[in-house]
Order: structure tokens, then C-alpha cells, then sequence
């Protein structure tokens, strides 16, 4: 199984009140997302199922990643992709989709690098990793999602991503 790993695109700042789960995309973090979109597209890498935060910045990101792909599949929100969960507890929520072939995740800091050390080594924080807003990491994982075996296939920027549509 792929497993691909991607963080939200660039978002607005929080408001006055400090509030997060609503802070959405800005016009330039949905721009640079459809384009790397398309570079995902153009790498041939196709999504069984898209699973999402259930936070705004998330949700949009990760539709547009679907609308590239005529919304097929169209993204599941998935509430232990929120950002305060644990990794551990984030692994667990996604055991359920282990069945498909190519799945991507779409989440936020820390708790994404910290769910790809555990993949990869069995441990949340012996492997950092900074993650760059629009930035994706694929794993290959043999069997399931469990804490470590997982293979580290490529991390990419947003940037990296969007040249390849060309």
C-alpha cells in the first residue's frame, strides 16, 4: 500500500480571537494547490481514497486535490487528522483504509511528521521531519498501518510538486 502524507496549503492567519479550525486556504495557497494537483497528476499517481482533517485549511486542500481528479474519489473526513490528536491515536483512526491500494492523507504539523516517524521507525519523534505547507511525503507500508516498516519512497515540496505538471 502508498500511503501519501500531505499538508495543508498556505492559510489564512488566525483571527482576533485566536481561532483555528476555521482559518481557510488564501487565494494563493488554493492556486498553488491545484497547481500541484496537476503535478501529482502528471507524476501518475492516482488515489483510491482521500481522507482529510475535518479543519477548513485541510477540507479545501484536499478537495482540490479531488476536483484534479474529477472528484474520484471525492475526500472522507476523518476527525483524528485534527491537529491536536496524537500520531498513535491518528495511526489507529486510519486502519480501516489499510485495505486500499493508494490512500492520501491530508493534515497538519506537527502531528504529520510525527505520524511518519512512527511509520517508519516505530517512534513519533525519532525521525524529523519538517513538512512545508503543500508538501507531501509517500510511504510504502507492507501490509497495514503499523508503527514502523514502512519505507520512505519520496518527501516533496509544494514547489517540487507543482513543477512537475510541466
Amino acid at each position: 500500500m502508498m500511503l501519501y502524507i500531505l499538508r495543508h496549503a498556505e492559510a489564512e492567519d488566525r483571527d482576533d480571537q485566536g481561532g483555528d479550525e476555521g482559518r481557510r486556504l488564501t487565494q494563493r495557497g488554493r492556486e498553488r494547490t491545484r497547481d500541484a494537483a496537476a503535478g501529482m497528476r502528471a507524476m501518475g499517481l492516482k488515489f483510491n481514497v482521500i481522507l482529510t482533517s475535518p479543519l477548513a485549511r485541510a477540507a479545501e486542500t484536499a478537495d482540490a486535490i479531488a476536483a484534479a481528479y474529477a472528484n474520484d474519489p471525492p475526500p472522507q473526513v476523518v476527525p483524528a487528522l485534527s491537529g491536536g490528536v496524537a500520531p498513535a491515536e491518528a495511526v489507529a483512526a486510519l486502519a480501516p483504509f489499510a485495505r486500499y491500494e493508494n490512500v492520501l492523507i491530508v493534515g497538519h504539523e506537527p502531528q504529520l511528521s510525527g505520524l511518519v516517524s512512527m511509520l517508519l521507525t516505530g517512534s513519533s519523534d525519532l525521525v524529523h521531519v519538517r513538512l512545508k505547507k503543500g508538501g507531501c511525503v509517500a510511504l510504502e507500508l507492507p501490509n497495514r498501518f503499523e508503527r514502523g516498516g514502512a519505507e520512505l519512497h519520496w518527501m516533496l515540496t509544494q514547489r517540487q510538486l507543482r513543477k512537475s505538471r510541466k
